[in-house]
């Protein structure tokens, strides 16, 4: 059995400019899966840097509200959505509220610095 608490995964600011801690990753564990899955955090406030990835996301709203821009597409998005983002699409996230806007992100394959473009 694998399980792995969020508060003993390090933080770090990922290049598009969110908080994020990653949970899980094959490369990473002995795990027999694909795909990446990591918590980000947007401050009150603040954007995501516009970014591409060579892969395709999913982000599950957990807490708070924000507005997704998915190439010339924003919508407002709230906890209990999953948003679908297609290979290579222009995006980032808003939150244009007054708390933390947390969501999960999945990432099929797995996240890589190579796949990611912030534009």
């Amino acid at each position: 059995m694998f399980i792995k608490d969020l508060s003993a995964c390090e933080p770090f600011l990922a290049g598009d400019a969110t908080h994020v801690r990653e949970l899980l990753h094959p490369e990473k564990a002995d795990l027999k899966i694909n795909y990446s899955l990591a918590h980000a955090v947007v401050k009150p406030g603040q954007t995501s840097l516009s970014h591409s990835l060579r892969t395709s996301e999913v982000y599950y709203i957990l807490e708070g509200k924000g507005i997704m821009c998915i190439n010339d597409e924003h919508a407002l998005v709230k906890p209990g959505q999953a948003i679908y983002i297609p290979p290579r699409s222009r995006q980032s996230i808003h939150n244009p509220g007054s708390v933390d806007l947390v969501f999960l992100c999945i990432v099929d394959p797995a996240w890589r610095q190579e796949d990611e473009e912030v534009l």
